[in-house]
C-alpha cells in the first residue's frame, strides 16, 4: 500500500464520515427509533459487534485494546466494561466528540478517543486489536497491508470485518442501494474470503499469524465478515 494512496483514501473517509453523513450515523448508533430499513442496519450491527466481543476474553483487566475505526465507541464501550484500557481512534473529530459526550464518567479512566490515523505509532503497543467496519473501505491488498501495519504493535490477536465479495453485494453497491440514501457510503469495497486469505498468507508483515476464525452476518443491507487473525 503507497502512502499516497493510503492518505487520499483517508481523507475520503474524514470527509465522508466527518461532514456528509455525521448526523445520519449518530442516529443509526443510537437508540433513537429509526426505519425499517436502517433498522436491519443497525441489528447487522450490533449482530457484528456481539460476535467480535465473543473472541476476547469476558475479563480484560490489564489488557491494552486497539478501537481502530471507533465511531462513536459502542465497542470501546463495551470493552471498557470488561476492564481492558481502550485507545479507541477515529478520522472523524465528529463522531470522536459525541463518542465522549455518551461515554459514562465511570468508564472515562478506561477510554481514550482520538481523532486521527489508527496507524500512527503514537498509540504504541497492544495485546488486541478490533477493526469493526474499517477497513471495509479499502482494496484487498490494502487492506492486509493495514492488517500487517496493526500486526506490527500488537501481542495476541487483530479482530477485523470486512464486506464478503458476493453477487447480491456487488450488484448492492454498484445500483447505490447498500444503505439507506442518507448513510450511503461509495467507498466499500468486497473482497472474496479465499482471496484475503490468500493475501494475508503470503503478506511478509503477518508471517507470524494465521487466521484462526471467520464468521458472517446478514440483515438485509448489511453484509458482513468478521476474521480473527492470531499471533502465532
Amino acid at each position: 500500500m503507497t502512502t499516497i494512496r493510503y492518505e487520499k483514501k483517508r481523507s475520503e473517509l474524514e470527509e465522508y464520515f466527518d461532514r456528509t453523513a455525521s448526523q445520519a450515523w449518530a442516529k443509526l448508533t443510537s437508540d433513537a427509533p429509526v426505519s425499517g430499513i436502517r433498522a436491519t442496519v443497525r441489528a447487522g450491527r450490533d449482530q457484528t459487534r456481539d460476535i467480535l466481543l465473543s473472541r476476547l476474553p469476558e475479563n480484560l483487566a490489564g489488557t491494552r485494546i486497539l478501537d481502530a475505526g471507533c465511531g462513536t465507541g459502542a465497542l470501546a464501550v463495551e470493552l471498557a466494561k470488561r476492564g481492558a484500557h481502550v485507545i479507541a481512534v477515529d478520522l472523524s473529530a465528529t463522531l470522536i466528540d459525541l463518542a465522549k459526550e455518551r461515554l459514562d464518567p465511570r468508564l472515562e479512566h478506561l477510554v481514550e478517543f482520538h481523532a486521527g490515523d489508527m496507524l500512527d505509532p503514537k498509540f504504541g503497543y497492544f495485546d488486541y486489536v478490533v477493526c469493526m467496519d474499517s477497513v471495509i473501505h479499502y482494496q484487498g491488498n490494502d487492506k492486509v497491508s493495514v492488517l500487517g501495519q496493526l500486526a506490527k504493535n500488537t501481542q495476541h490477536k487483530i479482530i477485523f470485518t470486512f464486506a464478503p465479495s458476493t453477487f447480491a453485494l456487488e450488484l448492492m453497491i454498484r445500483s447505490g442501494k447498500l444503505f439507506p440514501k442518507k448513510d450511503r457510503s461509495p467507498f466499500i469495497v468486497p473482497i472474496a474470503e479465499n482471496q484475503i486469505r490468500d493475501e494475508i498468507k503470503q503478506a511478509e508483515d503477518l508471517k507470524d499469524w494465521d487466521v484462526t476464525f471467520t464468521q458472517k452476518v446478514s440483515s438485509m443491507f448489511y453484509k458482513s465478515q468478521t476474521m480473527e487473525i492470531t499471533k502465532k
